[in-house]
């Protein structure tokens, strides 16, 4: 790893830490009425906008290898910038291309799932997130998936949807189911009969991550794979009779439904010798569904009778648990991380977060890398996350972090920190604008004890976001009035923006440092070059160069 170890600067870095705190979903929007960051109050970031050196970065479309600039950031792309120093293409895109090419169809893998499923009595199963958010998962992946196995003679299949609400309007899932079954239809023909077979919300289905609700992955085995639960005549009937028995409910919240025959069974239970397919191409919310078919044991909960079937994923979903086996499209490869870097070169690191944005700040950081790059560099810390709803705890675990980051910080062990506050991006998925004024004020307040704590340690605390979402509440139209739904509200936004992020640099030691004019656009991935200088060292070669000039 000598090739990794960092160059000292003419600068050599702070007496204390370099801090980076994350304040993920804060961006920086129009300042409406929609906007929970303009109205909350946040007397600390305030102070530090108006003394201290401070940019704009680019947080999404292809400034994070995304295919388009109408691409919205995510906190996958965005730590995987801010940890590379450099912009890799990314899912969606490498999706895209594998489709388009028709190098995912020639691909081993595509070969297998449609040779098992295409033969007498079997099934193909297509599950993921129904939706053209692109954050997790796109519909024209799906169609696409469909309409090859349809010509390669698949005559039987079924699609688990998992309604969004979340990365696209909050009650949208309607359009997608239409769109979906207008396709179903159109290629159930010639003894083919595609359909969809089961779903739910995925904040309450299959979908969760990091291990904080197994719960909900319990609950989709169920659904998609053994055919119990509520059952309904089609998806659209199923959305629209839970929607009217709780007036407010939004689709990520939907509960788990199962798709009924005449007959009144199931038409779509997952079966011995069936094919199998994940159709997201991001990880966080694939990784637990995937070790329920793949893991020989799983402590988690009962899966039997667990079916033989071949399981395949869009992408590998973590490249060192190699999971999961079978995948359709390569994963970036994303390699000579700031993490690797920094380890090599004797910097001892702190990353923390609470559950829900803990492998953003370790597993995405480092590249797609699970696990520690150096056990006596680093030191990996993950706060348990509430498991209510987070507009009704919108403070979430700021403060928890906080705690330990201070407590720490006072050891003079660590020379570096990143964490992660979560409540701007998690509590803004709720679409509920007033909680997301008091996530945004919770982070403030932490804000305030980290701003003094790097302050007492001679340090330097840098302050950024992966992407925005609370800086948006409310939709939007084309001519950018706000979108009214019935009794003349704002309808909620709950999916991230496309706005850019603030990136601020509090130094109290007085060094003068300035916002170099020869980065032009600057984004994420200049965040990592920028850690270099601030600690002493010069930027990599290759890497996206550092926003700051260096004193001296």
């Amino acid at each position: 790893m000598t090739d990794l170890v960092l160059k000292p600067s003419a600068y050599r870095g702070p007496a204390g830490p370099v801090v980076l705190a994350i304040l993920d979903g804060v961006g920086l929007g129009p300042p409406d009425e929609g906007n929970a960051v303009h109205l909350a109050r946040t007397p600390v970031l305030d102070h530090l906008f108006a003394t201290c050196p401070w940019t704009r970065l680019l947080a999404h479309g292809t400034a994070v290898g995304l295919p388009s600039d109408a691409d919205m950031g995510n906190s996958e792309v965005g730590h995987n910038a801010m940890g590379a120093g450099r912009v890799f293409d990314q899912g969606a895109k490498l999706v895209n291309e594998a489709i388009a090419t028709g190098a995912l169809f020639r691909g081993e893998v595509w070969r297998a799932i449609v040779d098992r499923a295409a033969r007498p009595s079997r099934t193909l199963h297509l599950m993921g997130l129904l939706s053209d958010g692109n954050v997790h998962s796109h519909i024209d992946h799906l169609v696409a998936l469909l309409r090859n196995a349809a010509e390669e003679g698949v005559l039987r299949a079924r699609v688990h949807v998992l309604l969004d609400g979340r990365d696209v309007p909050e009650t949208s899932a309607l359009a997608y189911v239409d769109r979906l079954e207008a396709v179903l239809a159109e290629l159930s023909t010639s003894g083919r009969h595609y359909a969809i077979a089961s779903g739910g919300g995925r904040m309450t289905t299959t979908m969760d991550r990091y291990g904080a609700d197994w719960a909900m992955v319990e609950r989709g085995w169920a659904t998609h794979v053994h055919g119990n639960g509520r059952t309904f005549p089609s998806a659209r009937v199923a959305i629209e009779t839970l929607r009217s028995e709780k007036p407010g409910l939004i689709d990520q919240y939907l509960p788990a439904f199962v798709i009924a025959g005449g007959d009144g069974k199931p038409i779509g239970p997952i079966a011995n010798h069936d094919a199998v397919v994940f159709f997201n191409f991001r990880g966080d919310r694939a990784i637990e569904i995937t070790r329920a078919f793949e893991d020989a044991e799983l402590p988690f909960f009962d899966r039997s009778p667990r079916p033989d079937v071949l399981y395949a994923g869009m992408m590998q979903y973590d490249g060192d648990l190699k999971l999961p086996t079978r995948y359709l499209v390569a994963p970036p490869p994303i390699d000579d991380t700031i993490g690797e870097r920094f380890a090599a070169s004797g910097i001892s690191t702190l990353a923390i977060s609470e559950t829900q944005k803990f492998g953003h700040v370790t597993y995405f950081w480092n590249g797609n890398r699970s696990g520690y790059i150096d056990e006596k560099r680093e030191s990996y810390v993950c706060i348990d996350s509430d498991t209510r709803p987070f507009e009704e705890r919108p403070w979430m675990k700021a403060a928890e972090i906080t705690d330990h980051v201070v407590d720490q910080l006072a050891t003079g062990r660590f020379r570096h920190v990143r964490l992660n506050y979560a409540n701007g991006d998690m509590v803004g998925h709720t679409g509920v604008r007033d909680a997301a004024i008091v996530a945004v004020e919770a982070v403030d307040l932490q804000l305030g004890r980290l701003v003094a704590a790097v302050r007492r340690t001679n340090g330097i605390l840098v302050v950024t976001a992966d992407h925005g979402n609370a800086d948006e509440m409310y939709e939007r139209k084309k001519d950018g009035s706000f979108d009214v739904g019935p009794g003349g509200r704002p309808r909620a936004k709950t999916s991230h923006t496309l706005n850019v992020v603030p990136f601020v640099v509090f130094d109290p030691s007085g060094t003068r440092w300035a916002i170099s004019d020869a980065v032009k656009k600057p984004g994420l991935a200049n965040i990592a070059s920028s850690l270099c200088t601030l600690t002493g060292f010069e930027p990599p070669a290759g890497y996206e160069p550092s926003i700051l000039v260096a004193p001296g």
